[in-house]
């Protein structure tokens, strides 16, 4: 295993807003990012009872963001993921330098 800074919070935070929660476990979701870790690879978490694990954590500048990665994290475009996080978190600007933590997951009933 590659060494990770320490968790900065518990993975069954990982992924919470219930419209995330059924886009994950619907298959379209299978990244998410944070300001801090939640999860290491090949830890494992549930939703609805549902196994996960998470495959990779890697840093991301949000300027590094596309449509595909806004698509993995369950968002049909960019800017709809952009202008969803900024409605969600009061205060947060956007700017292209800020790293990010991307957790990739997979149902653990996935190929």
């Amino acid at each position: 295993m590659t060494d990770y800074p320490e968790r900065t919070c518990e993975i069954d935070r990982l992924v919470r807003h219930p419209k995330l929660v059924e886009s994950a476990l619907a298959g379209k979701k299978t990244q998410q990012r944070r300001d801090g870790i939640y999860a290491y690879p090949g830890e494992k978490f549930e939703l609805d009872g549902v196994g996960f694990t998470v495959t990779s954590l890697e840093r991301q500048t949000l300027g590094d963001m596309t449509d595909a990665d806004a698509n993995a994290e369950g968002y049909p475009s960019l800017e709809m993921y952009k202008g969803l996080i900024l409605k969600m978190h009061a205060g947060m600007t956007w700017e292209a330098d800020d790293l990010v933590w991307v957790h990739s997951f997979k149902r653990d009933d996935s190929e």
